[in-house]
């Protein structure tokens, strides 16, 4: 019922999230933030995308930083650069009104090193990146992470099914045995409890916001039985139903994404794809158009799109059933975020009801059928 401030914020803090119209917390953010505040011990939050994580643990980091101190005390992890910037860019505004300035440096693959080496020679209180270009800073031995007090692991599930298990090991046993390890991830799979079990204290305190197997209360699960000829005329019909109504496709190969991003475009959809074959100068430019609303709709594998944050996505479809559950989770994911409303639809051939029937069973939810 207090807002921020019960929950321990600064003032100072408190007025650059009242700035972006940040004025009630989530369910994630009251639970996590005072005791993230209070307490100095190892931390696990699960809860899904969309949920407020980064104010969740970013609020109470800023707050424990000391300025005084020019050296790096935070450590921010993250799959993907798109969401290493993301979380730069929140904390930044966060700390738009702070008494004590706090200096932020991103860290991520596809940005020249050098470049990167030159950002960190100056005063950086907080790294946030992703694991494989900090272990070449680290192996180059450019990055101090002695005086890392918090590392923050985001999106934990989703860097591991990434391979960044090696990456993540290096780190957690490169910074310090004193430091406090905050894990926030949408699911506990096998992996992150490796993690949790190799590098965190025994029994740490553990917030699950509803529960982490089941996906977005506000996303319609929608699935239409049709052949695999009939899936794309279905699924134009259905995009051109949406009005202008944007979304993300899933398939489960690059050449499935290549080749559906192609007839789309044929069929007068505003449509490219996403895959791991791309620059990141290609990522970027294809990224900026559709956050540009240039394009409608984006065509992407589930590797591709880890770390992607985009607002006001109506739907999500997916041309195939995703090969592991936990990718069920993280596709709907990106629709309904924030309170509002989405659809997650699965076109599939009989041959893939099996498939549908398990994620409903994993993950405690119903898909209901529609037709064109």
């Amino acid at each position: 019922m207090g807002g921020f401030k019960a929950l321990g914020v600064k003032a100072d803090l408190i007025e650059g999230l009242e700035e972006l119209g940040i004025h009630t917390p989530t369910e994630i953010q009251e639970q996590a933030i005072p005791y993230l505040i209070k307490v100095k011990e190892d931390f696990i939050g699960l809860a899904q995308t969309g949920t407020g994580k980064t104010a969740a643990f970013g609020l109470p980091l800023i707050q424990q930083i000391d300025s005084s101190n020019r050296n790096v005390q935070g450590l921010i992890l993250a799959p993907t650069r798109e969401l290493v910037q993301q979380i730069k860019k929140q904390l930044f505004k966060f700390t738009k009104y702070a008494s004590n300035k706090v200096f932020l440096e991103t860290v991520y693959g596809g940005e020249k090193i050098d470049i990167q080496i030159g950002r960190l020679r100056r005063p950086t209180h907080i790294i946030i990146a992703t694991p494989g270009r900090l272990v070449d800073l680290i192996n180059q031995k450019v990055v101090n992470l002695s005086d890392v007090k918090t590392v923050v692991l985001d999106e934990a599930d989703e860097m591991l099914s990434m391979g960044f298990k090696s990456q993540l090991d290096q780190i957690l046993i490169t910074t310090s045995n004193s430091k406090k390890t905050w894990l926030f991830s949408a699911t506990m799979s096998k992996e992150v409890q490796k993690i949790v079990n190799s590098y965190m204290s025994k029994n740490p305190k553990q917030i699950v916001v509803k529960s982490y197997g089941l996906v977005n209360e506000n996303i319609s699960h929608q699935y239409m039985v049709c052949s695999e000829a009939q899936k794309l005329h279905n699924m134009v019909e259905f995009i051109k139903a949406q009005e202008g109504g944007r979304g993300i496709i899933f398939c489960n190969t690059k050449s499935h994404a290549n080749t559906l991003a192609k007839q789309l475009v044929a069929k007068n959809v505003s449509t490219d794809a996403l895959q791991g074959d791309l620059t990141q100068k290609e990522r970027d430019k294809v990224m900026r158009a559709f956050k540009n609303e240039t394009l409608q709709v984006l065509v992407s594998t589930d590797v591709s799109a880890r770390g992607i944050d985009v607002k006001d996505l109506g739907f999500v479809l997916h041309l195939q059933l995703p090969v592991q559950t936990e990718y069920y989770t993280h596709r709907s994911g990106r629709t309904a975020r924030a309170g509002k409303k989405g659809i997650s639809l699965a076109f599939i051939t009989e041959k893939e009801r099996p498939s549908m029937t398990n994620i409903e069973r994993k993950l405690g939810i119903k898909f209901s059928k529609t037709t064109v």
